[in-house]
């Protein structure tokens, strides 16, 4: 593609993955966040929860000062605590649902135009049961965020049998699902995720292509699937080139190709397409983020 990237999207960075000494809301989000803003090759960002109010303030008027687009990912707020949307113990889903709804007002506080959350574990015996819970929840969750304003609210599609082991899932449910909520909230949609797409056990094509009417957010990134025994292996979102890792160039090419076949990526409103990357081990940051960036500009190359 001989256009610029940035014609047809928006490309952030999970902050709190490329710097995840900050995903409990705390430790050098001011700094991290700086070098984000600072680079103009992202026009968005995708932070979580920032414990201390004045700091959010900070954070705010930072993005605004970037003219930045914002997104507020809940999943941590989730993973930390081991917290269940679709908890079958109604306590515990009350607990998780209460959760999430602290994270939409900080979303509403820091001007995020979008919020992202996962769905919980789930027993086989009881699927359905736990499939009506997290419908239940989602739909407490949109009308919770309408309520509010104009927040857009995305379920992240993750693995169902490696990692988080989350109910949503692979593509024939997310599509089951996305409709079911769809009929009552238009501000819903699915986040697709490049390096969990391997983790579904499904090809980008098998994993995008059925809910392609329902995608409003997405992640690239890396994984490693071969062997539990390898470095990295999980949902752990190593870099590109990672060895035995599964994604890179020309899956980042792939993924572009059929992102903009189904019109998700467009000139005319451009999305988030936000970089999901974690140093491994001692891995500096920078380098990793340089890594990404590297890998978006000759993958849009090949396009």
């Amino acid at each position: 593609m001989n256009e610029s990237l940035h014609k047809y999207m928006k490309v952030g960075l999970v902050h709190f993955m490329a710097f995840p000494s900050t995903i409990r809301g705390e430790g050098p989000i001011l700094e991290t966040i700086k070098k984000v803003a600072v680079d103009e090759y992202f026009t968005a960002i995708e932070i979580t929860t920032i414990r201390n109010r004045e700091e959010r303030q900070q954070v705010k008027k930072m993005l605004e000062t970037a003219h930045m687009a914002v997104a507020y990912g809940g999943q941590p707020r989730l993973l930390t605590t081991g917290l269940n949307i679709n908890d079958l113990n109604e306590e515990g889903r009350q607990k998780a649902l209460a959760n999430l709804k602290e994270g939409i007002d900080e979303a509403y506080e820091i001007g995020a135009a979008g919020f992202g959350f996962l769905a919980g574990r789930y027993e086989e015996a009881t699927k359905e049961e736990s499939y009506r819970a997290l419908v239940q929840s989602t739909q407490e969750l949109c009308s919770y965020a309408k309520s509010k304003g104009d927040l857009k609210i995305a379920i992240e599609v993750f693995d169902y049998d490696v990692d988080k082991k989350a109910l949503i899932g692979p593509a024939p449910l997310a599509l089951r699902y996305a409709q079911e909520i769809r009929e009552q909230h238009a501000h819903f949609g699915l986040m697709v995720d490049l390096s969990h797409i391997p983790l579904i056990h499904e090809t980008i094509e098998e994993s995008v292509l059925p809910v392609k009417d329902y995608i409003t957010h997405a992640h690239i990134g890396n994984c490693v699937v071969k062997s539990a025994e390898m470095p990295a292996y999980g949902d752990l979102h190593p870099r590109f080139g990672f060895p035995g890792g599964e994604n890179d160039v020309a899956e980042v090419t792939a993924f572009l190709r059929i992102l903009l076949e189904i019109g998700y990526l467009n000139d005319r409103n451009p999305p988030f397409l936000s970089f999901e990357i974690k140093p491994f081990g001692d891995e500096d940051p920078d380098v990793v983020i340089a890594n990404a960036k590297r890998t978006l500009n000759e993958a849009w190359a090949r396009v």
